[in-house]
């Protein structure tokens, strides 16, 4: 058992190979926002980079520009994945705050037509320059959930 900021006891629970501590499925709140941030390294230096995502199979898959080559240095090698509602404070919607954090491997995948489709539509360019898509596959092993309670 864990304790949470109150002192209470909040039971670990396992879903799959995720561990996790909150209330919520983080993959269900990781459907609640179409973009996050991708953490990995490139060369040796750590870098995030923007991707929008999808959760199918208990897996993340991750929609990003080919053009900076990130999705090959992520390619079989173990990632972070993050996403949060905290814009939701920006605007004035109230409630309570959410990030998720997914570690786990990432591999290139190359998806049907009606996985692609389930991105939505592309940007048209980034820093200038036409959007390419690239996609990865997220195995997620590891979890981090955080809930800020207003």
């Amino acid at each position: 058992m864990s304790f949470d900021s109150h002192g209470s006891p909040r039971e670990r629970r396992a879903v799959g190979t995720i561990e996790r501590t909150g209330p919520a499925d983080p993959l269900d709140l990781l459907g609640r926002v179409p973009y996050g941030r991708l953490a990995t390294s490139m060369r040796a230096l750590p870098f995030l980079a923007v991707a929008r995502h999808i959760v199918s199979d208990g897996r993340i898959l991750l929609r990003m520009h080919r053009g900076f080559g990130h999705h090959e240095a992520c390619d079989g090698s173990v990632v972070a994945y993050g996403a949060d509602n905290y814009n939701d404070a920006a605007s004035g919607d109230g409630g309570n705050l959410w990030s998720v954090q997914f570690t786990g491997p990432a591999e290139i995948v190359h998806l049907c037509p009606e996985q692609e489709e389930l991105f939505g539509a592309a940007p048209v360019s980034v820093n200038g320059e036409p959007y390419a898509p690239a996609y990865l596959r997220v195995d997620p092993h590891f979890v981090t959930e955080h809930t800020l309670d207003f």
